[in-house]
């Protein structure tokens, strides 16, 4: 493994455990001898420094150890979750993938090869810097999903410096940027992976509790799902230090219930996009949704109350998609934010906004004060057209326990009268008995039906 700074730093923790997976655990040794294993098999099938592999599936010894084999070798690394498994052809088609190997969930896998050649610019442009890739998918939620092209090293090189090793529970998917953000972050620094089986509420909490777990990466949607659940009470996470939760706005109702059930766990709110990487951030309090945006690497501004960011990882650009960043490599992140001082607010995407005959109105807003009423599991909120005023608030929600509909109609519209401004009530009210999320635990607002 020479060559790379992540070889003498890996081989340097020895047989501390690199990941626990199956309740077995992986030393670091054990980690990288299986790595040097893959640079082989991929020198035998001809998988040249350059080309695109995609890695298909979720955490696993083997995977992982691909994962850092494929980095050593410079490809570009697209890695596909199980989850998104039947958009992967076509993914595999945008990507240029030259082979794939996909793992199932013993960790056995499959070596295909492709006829693809490599003729998108950006790629050949990342191929000429003899440096390692990664293509990131987004989640598709306003159209066809973006590859966003990211030069590796360049998100590694924050890693380079010490900070503290975590047993770290992997909570978010490979093929997000956040679930690549975190295993790099906890091999970089000698930490140790833990994976779980099932990603419900009792299987996380277990695992948890069974493993001794002091990190904990997960999104909004999933803690709510955790207080619902009850899974909390049903095991001992006293071994938590820190929650981290990103990817969608956090409801303050959620917050304020999760600080009451791990009032000693130090809950930080992360930020970052697949187009530019994880940004450091630090958050007011573990009660506060204000968070002050590091510059290591970054800079941002605001511009009409809406977040931009420029970044020294930023992606190469899209393979499917115009370039976002303006003449000087801004990027708008959509993003719409409150200011105080040096610490920033997220209310979410400017282009869920609500136009109410003039006034606006966020969803997330909205959707704070309906999770406060019981007997609601979840809610989504959107715009529908209305020839009157533009548009008019409708609501998508989700009881707890069977309710008539009628009846929780009825209590939704009295608890809004009491707690906003008439413009901001739901006008239209549906109730349902799906999920309101992803396979990455994020509120998916284009599934919202219009009523």
């Amino acid at each position: 493994m020479e060559g790379h700074w992540l070889t003498q730093r890996l081989r340097g923790w020895g047989e501390r455990p690199a990941l626990i997976w199956r309740n077995h655990p992986w030393s670091y040794d054990q980690l990288c001898d299986a790595t040097e294993i893959w640079r082989a098999e991929l020198a035998r099938r001809g998988i040249e420094p350059g080309t695109s592999l995609a890695i298909c599936g979720d955490y696993s010894p083997k995977l992982c150890a691909l994962l850092l084999a494929a980095l050593l070798n410079r490809n570009i690394i697209v890695p596909l979750a199980s989850a998104t498994a039947r958009q992967w052809d076509h993914m595999m088609d945008v990507a240029q993938v030259k082979a794939a190997v996909a793992f199932d969930n013993q960790d056995v896998w499959q070596f295909n090869n492709f006829a693809l050649s490599t003729t998108h610019p950006l790629l050949r442009q990342l191929a000429e810097r003899d440096a390692p890739g990664l293509i990131l998918f987004s989640s598709g939620s306003t159209g066809e999903s973006k590859a966003a092209l990211l030069d590796l090293n360049k998100l590694l090189s924050k890693f380079q410096s010490s900070r503290p090793a975590y047993r770290t529970l992997v909570f978010l998917l490979l093929d997000h940027i956040g679930g690549i953000n975190t295993l790099f972050h906890v091999l970089c620094h000698g930490g140790t992976i833990v994976t779980s089986g099932d990603r419900n509420p009792d299987a996380i909490c277990a695992a948890v509790d069974a493993h001794q777990i002091q990190l904990l990466p997960t999104t909004p949607t999933f803690l709510r799902m955790l207080l619902i659940a009850e899974a909390i009470k049903r095991h001992d996470l006293s071994s938590l230090e820190i929650v981290t939760y990103g990817t969608e706005p956090m409801p303050a109702s959620t917050l304020a219930a999760v600080r009451e059930a791990l009032p000693w766990v130090r809950l930080k709110q992360t930020y970052g996009l697949s187009e530019l990487g994880i940004l450091p951030t630090q958050s007011q309090s573990s009660n506060s949704l204000w968070l002050k945006l590091g510059h290591a690497g970054f800079e941002h501004r605001i511009v009409d109350g809406v977040l931009w960011i420029r970044s020294e990882t930023a992606m190469l650009g899209y393979l499917n998609a115009p370039s976002p960043f303006d003449a000087d490599r801004w990027f708008n992140t959509q993003d719409l934010v409150e200011v105080d001082g040096e610490y920033l607010r997220i209310l979410g995407r400017r282009s869920e906004l609500i136009n109410i005959g003039g006034e606006k109105v966020h969803p997330t807003e909205i959707e704070d004060v309906l999770l406060q009423l019981d007997n609601v599991k979840d809610v989504t909120v959107s715009g529908k057209h209305s020839p009157i005023t533009g548009q008019i608030v409708a609501a998508k929600i989700t009881p707890l326990r069977p309710e008539d509909p009628e009846l929780l109609r009825r209590r939704v519209r009295r608890f809004c009268q009491e707690r906003l401004e008439r413009y901001k009530m739901p006008a239209v009210i549906e109730i349902v008995g799906d999920d309101h999320h992803s396979a990455r635990f994020k509120k998916s607002r284009k599934a919202i039906v219009e009523c």
